[in-house]
């Protein structure tokens, strides 16, 4: 009897963790937007269309086949990105968001700050161009030509790096955006695009996933590109060592191959067999716009 007891038991906890471990599973599964690398250490990594687009698995599975370990994804935006990372909620981040960045530096919370490259904003619309922007001699003026006819602009809204830059053009030209032609998504970089593809709306749409999503847009053109304020530039931090769970050495070791002759090739490179143009620039080229 007793015999027949303990082996039940046995086969109780046998059978609950089994559940267990195919629960973690699924935990980890619905934590991440996506996991590369198959064993040893993980370090979390917060960032936008990097990871959308596919540079983030680009340079991730080389070095984690070299090192052994996995890199934990996870979709934010460069402020979403950010805060996360104040709270000791992921380990490095990759965002386009100079201002924010460096004042978290500055705090401590951040460090490593490393150039990584950079893309550029287009302001996209129908090929129509009802307010006429493909004539602005800056991007202020082509919000300001926008903003007058009152025409409909979509806006992420989400304090991301694409908002920031947004809301930095229209203070340049002195306006607050409102009204029912000011539309906020709350979304992220790809949907907006999209449903201003769909509504014939105005965006300011980041060259890469412009370029990515090309196929797909039926309705908008680029109508302006080529000022100063438009370049978008991607730099990667690292939570500081303060946070004791952070994998800060795996972190760093992971900027500084992104930041490599190696890392960088991938950078330059990415997106040109798959979409016929290369989706970034390196670090070199975003270098002469880093103030």
């Amino acid at each position: 009897m007793r015999k027949n007891l303990i082996n039940f038991v046995v086969l109780f906890l046998v059978l609950l963790f089994s559940v267990c471990h195919v629960n973690a599973g699924k935990s980890d599964a619905q934590k991440y937007n996506a996991v590369y690398g198959t064993d040893g250490p993980a370090i979390t990594v917060a960032t936008g269309s990097p990871g959308v687009l596919g540079l983030l698995k680009a340079l991730a599975d080389p070095f984690c086949s070299a090192n052994h370990c996995r890199i934990n994804w996870i979709k934010k935006g460069s402020g979403a990105s950010l805060k996360a990372m104040n709270a000791g909620k992921v380990d490095m981040v990759m965002v386009h968001a100079p201002v924010a960045e460096k004042k978290a530096v500055k705090e401590g919370w951040a460090t490593m700050r490393t150039l990584l490259g950079s893309n550029e904003f287009y302001i996209v619309g129908p090929e129509s161009d009802p307010a006429g922007i493909n004539k602005a001699e800056s991007a202020k003026d082509a919000y300001a030509m926008i903003s007058k006819a009152r025409v409909k602009f979509f806006s992420r809204g989400d304090n991301s790096g694409t908002h920031k830059k947004e809301m930095k053009i229209w203070k340049l030209a002195g306006i607050k955006p409102a009204g029912s032609w000011y539309v906020v998504t709350s979304d992220f970089m790809g949907p907006t695009l999209m449903r201003a593809d769909k509504e014939l709306g105005y965006f300011m749409t980041d060259s890469s996933t412009f370029f990515a999503r090309q196929s797909k847009i039926k309705n908008l053109k680029i109508l302006f590109k080529g000022d100063r304020v438009l370049v978008n530039v991607y730099h990667a931090l690292v939570a500081s060592a303060k946070y004791p769970k952070a994998n800060y050495d795996f972190a760093a070791k992971f900027v500084k191959f992104s930041s490599s002759p190696e890392g960088q090739e991938i950078y330059r490179e990415y997106g040109k067999t798959k979409f016929g143009t290369p989706l970034y620039n390196d670090a070199k080229y975003a270098k002469k716009w880093v103030k």
